[in-house]
């Protein structure tokens, strides 16, 4: 959720650097950082490149956004994902908000199902993906995670003793989920690759990791601590993009989602697996288990119930047992 603070940038800043003050106030992430500043220089380039967006009314934003949808044909996400962009410009940057003003044609989302994994499915799958990949995957399915919830784990976010994994979701909520117990000894060996390969990075100078700025102001040495690196380092100290410091960075995302693409094509899987194919087939088998809907829904920190009542469609319903309302009757 947008902060509300008022915080003016730099008027000396050109609006590209005021943008990015904005967003490191509010603590916004690198990766929404350059999404952000990509969808507004798309705006400001589709008026001619020469037009500053104070220049511009609310009528130019729905141009930009209905041409998206009409002649761009872009899915529905992308589309909020760009007025998001435009609405944090003009009310964060700005000061100018669009709330309420805006109109543009919009994409119209299909109702679609989740594509879920069957039990057969899932161990031919996991026959065909190894090592790191394989032990990500892993959790995804076990702790019903998301792709970027996996790659961003703190070694302090497992807890081995309760088998549960603490997870920091949308929104920096914060949610519990289990930890599936087959994979334990797995990733407790993992982890103590990972101590010894930050005891290095420690003896060479280094093992500083990435954590929120408030904290690195209050707790000094915080991001030198074994608990606060990641379960998956990357292979290769890079530099941080905002502070210019060498640090371990967790791995990326990408090689996760190829190696999950790979697994299920090997497997002969004919429907589009992706990472998130994981989320959903825990979900569901959950709730086949007999699990509440209220209890999945904070396993998996949907703000709203009825995210989760999409599984519901797709679980496998034992209707043999139903009794009909005719059942019984003499007629």
């Amino acid at each position: 959720m947008e902060s509300q603070a008022k915080f003016r940038p730099n008027p000396d800043l050109k609006l590209m650097d005021q943008v990015r003050e904005v967003l490191r106030y509010h603590h916004y992430a690198y990766r929404t950082e350059q999404t952000y500043c990509q969808w507004i220089l798309r705006y400001i380039r589709f008026h001619g490149g020469n037009t500053h967006p104070r220049d511009l009314t609310f009528r130019d934003v729905e141009r930009f956004l209905s041409d998206l949808a009409v002649r761009g044909e872009v899915a529905a996400s992308t589309q909020r994902q760009a007025l998001n962009a435009l609405v944090f410009l003009y009310r964060n940057v700005l000061d100018l908000p669009l709330e309420g003003k805006i109109q543009p044609v919009r994409t119209k989302k299909p109702p679609n199902l989740p594509t879920v994994l069957g039990i057969e499915e899932i161990k031919l799958f996991f026959r065909q993906i190894e090592g790191a990949h394989a032990l990500m995957a892993k959790i995804l399915y076990g702790s019903g995670l998301r792709l970027m919830e996996c790659v961003r784990l703190r070694i302090q976010d497992v807890d081995f003793d309760r088998k549960r994994v603490q997870v920091l979701g949308k929104g920096d909520k914060w949610r519990s989920t289990i930890l599936a117990e087959p994979i334990i000894p797995e990733l407790y060996d993992h982890i103590q690759r990972v101590k010894a390969l930050h005891e290095r990075d420690l003896a060479e100078g280094f093992g500083e990791v990435y954590i929120p700025a408030a904290l690195a102001r209050k707790y000094k040495k915080a991001a030198m601590e074994t608990g606060w690196q990641y379960v998956f380092p990357g292979k290769k100290r890079t530099i941080d993009p905002r502070s210019g410091q060498e640090r371990r960075h967790h791995v990326m995302e990408s090689g996760l989602q190829k190696a999950v693409k790979t697994a299920a094509r090997r497997a002969g899987i004919d429907k589009r697996v992706t990472c998130h194919t994981l989320r959903h087939s825990f979900a569901t088998t959950m709730l086949e288990n007999g699990i509440t809907i209220r209890m999945l829904q904070e396993l998996m920190g949907h703000a709203d119930v009825k995210t989760t009542e999409r599984y519901t469609h797709v679980m496998d319903k034992d209707i043999s047992r139903l009794a009909s309302p005719l059942d019984g009757l003499e007629l």
